[in-house]
């Protein structure tokens, strides 16, 4: 890998997460979790933050305006929605 790639992955990674720069750090940890988890819901979520679930759906609502996580419903369970990220 030259120079070159790795100064356009840095740039890239970083361009990734401008929408989430401003918001608050619970929206950050969230986004990160996602990151890391492929698709969750909002109690895995809240298990896996360690944030109250009320926190969890706060961070959520704010990550969904700036269009950071995509939502959809579970076909498993249709009251439950699972969120990914979609940056």
């Amino acid at each position: 890998m030259s120079t070159t790639d790795t100064v356009v992955t840095e740039e890239s990674a970083t361009d990734r997460w401008s929408d989430v720069r401003d918001l608050p750090p619970s929206a950050k940890l969230v986004a990160k979790v996602l990151d890391y988890n492929d698709t969750l819901t909002q109690s895995e979520l809240a298990e896996e933050t360690l944030l109250p679930p009320r926190t969890v759906r706060y961070a959520l609502s704010r990550l969904e305006d700036e269009g950071v996580v995509d939502a959809r419903f579970s076909f498993t369970d249709a009251r439950k929605r699972l969120y990914t990220l979609g940056v």
